[in-house]
């Protein structure tokens, strides 16, 4: 977090609570040395990870698996100068056990362009940050929505 920038620090746990009210994020890589981010349809699991499914030949897959990656999810509100970004960084992997994939098959997130053979990835939320804007003030208790 940047100090001072008006925006209110969030902890863990309120963090993970504001992501599982969006159903899209960004995640963040490196595509041919270079950052990439795409948006993803995502959910949470039990211990916080964030979970994507996807086809399992897609570039994203052979971009991230057993790299680290940043996650980012927001949600906005123009009118009145609020929101919250959360950004969840860590280890990605393909869930290989067999177990596990049957299990998120059931409770995991809806791919929103299935393909014939898809794949979970699993993203270990071992840093989690966020922040908060409300109402348009700033710590400094001025209001900035002029």
């Amino acid at each position: 977090m940047y100090r001072n920038d008006g925006f209110r620090e969030l902890g863990r746990q309120e963090c993970l609570r504001l992501l599982a009210k969006v159903p899209v994020g960004r995640i963040v890589h490196t595509r041919q040395a270079l950052p990439a981010v795409l948006p993803v349809n995502f959910c949470l699991d039990e211990d916080g990870a964030v979970l994507l499914r996807t086809a399992a030949t897609s570039e994203l897959v052979r971009a991230i698996d057993g790299t680290v990656v940043a996650f980012e999810a927001d949600e906005v509100d123009a009118a009145t100068h609020s929101g919250w970004s959360v950004v969840v960084t860590g280890s990605a992997t393909v869930v290989t056990d067999p177990d596990e994939h049957k299990r998120l098959a059931r409770t995991g997130p809806r791919s929103w362009v299935p393909s014939p053979r898809e794949v979970f990835v699993r993203i270990e939320p071992e840093l989690v940050t966020g922040r908060e804007l409300v109402g348009g003030c700033s710590m400094y208790g001025l209001d900035v929505s002029h």
